[in-house]
């Protein structure tokens, strides 16, 4: 008898090694906000360092600063200043837990949305039911994060040498230890967030317990910088140890090494946890059953608030512990530059305008509140997108509820929750500038957090549009006037652009506010703005399909 093999399908074909496409579906998920924090990881340091001539260059200034910077409310601030007489010493004080803490974020945010994200979605059914297992394709795409922050610590690498800021011939380069603490940092919180994928069985969850570590790690830090009796504490934080390396002074490596080894650890932790659990589930088993909560169920706009309350308790915490310290450390600063005028000078020279009073100081520190609640509208308008994209909202939309109404409600409660967060941050300003003598208003204090309203509504509008017309770039949309108006500032006043190129950013359109009166052109501007951005976003969301 004769016996014919039959294909079991015309046309299809089986990768001999399915591991591999599994890495590549990871890089393409990953490829373009790689891309994009690898440009600033790299742009950062060596436009800093561009500026060093400018303004550490004469030994007068750099003595200045170094005074300035061994002010203990400083070191808590902005770290301790190491070799600022060399032009990498003072770009690592000036950007480096800037840039250490932009790649953390990125690092959480990547690893829980292309593992926990994609899992929860549903979208990783396929692909498991396949040949490759849970704890592979979990190993696979962690190491696909991870090649983003090795490939940022070469970047600052190269880009500080080629800056000139190492002598020749010597042994141990800053520019090398520097770049390899920001690489081996966000390997240590690519695993934090990994690890956080297989305990927890949401992404939200996971997302949270991660950048609570974060969180918490960079509080450490400042208090170890900021006490000396303290100091030890440094050695507990990611951020504290990356200090610790003390690049262009020491060159420490032994602090990289704990770091790379914790890391290490965790990634491990991750991807042996990724065996021990069930597909969409986690370490921690979610409770079979409790009792019902029907508490802002009544409508459309009460179901969008349920949604925001829990992830806005966790950004008040975050933003209200950072304003308490910041309240806390003021009266020590304007303190400080007023008995030392030329300081005060010299500190507006290397871009810490107006500390000598208290209201130039909150003034100052106010203006970066536009970062975290600008990235918070983000958040929550990209949440309404993931929602739409993984059919948690088919029911609701099934319901005789206008899709206007919808987006609007989360508009509302976003904004909301936004207001809610500057009000937290100007009372946290306020009490710690009261508990330690200083004068300054509650009202005045508000206002100042209050000022920043404005380019918080064009980050809200900027992720609506998104979120009607591209949503899978939202959150990319949302944090543009924001993160990216910062940036804009900062390059345009480091490279000394045209004064139009300045004037693109919102932030250049903030007055100083406690320290002067509102700009209200500038602000009506820029709410009109805002406001014309949500309503193309909801006219767009009306037109579109539903995302699946």
């Amino acid at each position: 008898m004769i016996t014919r093999t039959v294909p079991s399908a015309v046309g299809l074909s089986v990768p001999a090694l399915p591991g591999r496409a599994v890495t590549r579906l990871a890089v393409r998920q990953l490829r373009r906000s790689g891309l994009i924090v690898l440009v600033l990881v790299a742009a950062l340091p060596a436009l800093v360092a561009s500026t060093y001539t400018s303004v550490m260059a004469d030994p007068a200034a750099a003595g200045s600063i170094a005074a300035l910077a061994a002010n203990p409310a400083i070191r808590t601030l902005f770290g301790e200043p190491i070799a600022l007489d060399q032009a990498g010493g003072f770009t690592v004080w000036r950007v480096g837990t800037f840039l250490a803490v932009l790649l953390a974020v990125w690092a959480i945010l990547a690893t829980t949305r292309i593992t926990r994200g994609e899992e929860d979605a549903g979208r990783w059914d396929v692909l498991l039911a396949g040949r490759v297992p849970l704890r592979e394709a979990v190993a696979r795409h962690l190491g696909a994060v991870m090649v983003v922050p090795v490939a940022a610590g070469v970047a600052v690498t190269v880009v500080l040498l080629l800056a000139g800021t190492d002598s020749a011939g010597a042994a141990v380069h800053g520019a090398a230890v520097h770049g390899a603490g920001v690489g081996v940092l966000g390997l240590f919180f690519v695993a934090v967030a990994g690890l956080a994928a297989q305990v927890f069985p949401t992404r939200t969850a996971a997302t949270g317990t991660a950048v609570a570590v974060l969180g918490a790690a960079l509080l450490t830090r400042m208090v170890g910088d900021g006490l000396t009796g303290l100091g030890w504490l440094r050695w507990l934080s990611p951020f504290g140890l990356l200090a610790l390396s003390e690049p262009y002074a020491r060159n420490q490596v032994m602090p990289l090494l704990i770091l790379l080894a914790a890391a290490v650890l965790l990634a491990g932790a991750a991807v042996a946890a990724a065996g021990r659990r069930d597909v969409r589930g986690g370490l921690i088993a979610v409770a079979a059953g409790r009792r019902p909560r029907l508490m802002l169920l009544s409508g459309v706009g009460a179901f969008a608030v349920r949604r925001m309350l829990r992830p806005l308790t966790g950004w008040a915490v975050g933003v209200g512990a950072y304003y308490l310290l910041i309240g806390f450390t003021t009266v020590s600063v304007t303190e400080f530059l007023s008995d030392n005028p030329a300081l005060a000078e010299e500190a507006a020279r290397a871009g810490f305008a107006a500390l000598g009073a208290v209201e130039g100081f909150a003034a100052t520190l106010f203006a970066l509140l536009a970062l975290p609640v600008g990235g918070f509208t983000a958040v929550r308008v990209s949440a309404f997108v993931a929602a739409e994209n993984s059919r948690i909202l088919t029911l609701l939309t099934a319901q005789p509820v206008t899709r206007s109404r919808l987006l609007a409600a989360e508009i509302a409660a976003a904004a909301a929750g936004a207001i809610a967060l500057v009000c937290v941050a100007g009372f946290a300003v306020w009490a710690g500038i009261a508990a330690t003598g200083g004068d300054l208003s509650l009202l005045a204090a508000l206002g100042g957090a209050w000022n920043t309203l404005p380019v918080v509504l064009l980050s809200l509008g900027a992720a609506t549009l998104a979120a009607g017309w591209a949503p899978r770039a939202a959150a990319f949309a949302g944090s543009l006037p924001a993160a990216g108006g910062f940036l804009l500032l900062v390059i345009a006043d480091s490279v000394g652009a045209p004064g139009w190129v300045r004037g693109l950013s919102p932030f250049a359109h903030l007055a100083p506010v406690p320290l002067t009166a509102v700009d209200w052109t500038s602000t009506l501007i820029m709410i009109t703005l805002g406001v014309a951005l949500c309503v193309a976003g909801v006219i767009g969301y009306r037109r579109r399909d539903l995302q699946s």
